[in-house]
């Protein structure tokens, strides 16, 4: 008997209903074919603007509304992107929050956080240092704690991105970078069954999914890559296996080299500023680690713009 998804498209769109009108619909800006070299159309969705920089909004909001509320507010652990999306949706929902991050973490995301209202706690050399010490406040305070991706209620709020991407532009294949998995998680089970082929993309230097896939269930990987704070978990976890294992297509490795080349082609080409994690997915054209058919329409997902200009500056040479 099969089992049943442990996340599926109608949890996705009643997630959808539920953060209706606390996150944005971001835009997909569609080249022209042959605009990035090749015989196939680029389809860029453009998740960079929504609220606190990043998709991350949508899963720390389908949190906090689908999920009875502690007197003792919210609690995550982050590399800057999920604390600064749980402090937003905890300021707007009237919650307190308190976010822990690892040493790590740039100053623009942790500047975020505080900028939201939550207590920060720094700490540790990696994330898992910061869940660790986030779980052992849950613990103590009884706080609701809000994961980054091991939750089926941040899956399906994640997932709604590829639902409001599908009723924007068609696309054949998906480019989704992999951090801990929640984002890609959700796309797949979205477009599970359908035309279109969910592709992850990891640093070659931080491949939890990818390790996952290939040994059959989730692994622990060290982790050492310019997009470590958002996209350097050491273990993607069962829940988030379970769902990508029979629905994404693969995982493309990428260098950091190309990782700096695709924020850099970004902002000169296009304007578009973003972090090392939010320019991965497009990295994996630059430097060849997905190659599309002819014809292919390509979506390509700049997931995350909390950058500290300097930095972007530096990418530029």
């Amino acid at each position: 008997m099969t089992r049943p998804a442990p996340v599926s498209r109608s949890d996705i769109a009643a997630a959808a209903a539920r953060i209706e009108g606390h996150v944005r619909r971001t835009p997909v800006m569609e080249l022209a074919r042959g605009a990035l070299g090749g015989d196939w159309t680029p389809v860029l969705k453009l998740e960079l603007l929504q609220h606190a920089g990043s998709f991350k909004p949508r899963g720390a909001f389908n949190n906090l509304l689908s999920r009875e509320a502690s007197a003792a507010g919210v609690a995550a652990a982050s590399g800057g992107n999920h604390g600064a999306a749980v402090a937003y949706a905890a300021l707007k929902l009237g919650r307190k929050a308190r976010i822990f991050v690892p040493e790590i973490s740039s100053p623009a995301k942790i500047d975020a956080i505080r900028r939201f209202g939550a207590d920060v706690v720094i700490g540790g050399a990696r994330y898992d240092d910061a869940q660790a010490a986030c779980d052992a406040y849950v613990a103590e305070s009884g706080a609701l704690k809000v994961h980054p991706f091991a939750a089926a209620e941040t899956i399906a709020g994640q997932g709604t991105l590829a639902m409001e991407w599908d009723g924007q532009a068609r696309v054949d294949s998906a480019l989704i970078a992999v951090g801990g998995g929640g984002l890609i998680s959700g796309a797949a089970a979205w477009w599970a069954g359908q035309d279109v082929r969910v592709i992850g993309v990891e640093p070659e230097g931080s491949r939890a999914l990818h390790a996952a896939l290939a040994a059959g269930g989730a692994v622990d990987v060290s982790v050492q890559s310019v997009a470590a704070d958002s996209l350097g978990a050491r273990n993607v976890g069962e829940l988030v296996y379970e769902v990508c294992r029979e629905t994404v297509d693969h995982v493309a490795l990428v260098p950091d080299t190309a990782i700096t080349e695709a924020q850099a082609t970004l902002w000169r080409d296009f304007r578009i500023a973003t972090e090392p994690g939010g320019a991965a997915a497009f990295a994996a054209i630059l430097c060849g680690a997905h190659t599309p058919a002819p014809g292919e329409r390509v979506g390509i997902l700049v997931c995350g713009g909390n950058v500290e200009l300097a930095k972007l500056q530096g990418t530029l040479g």
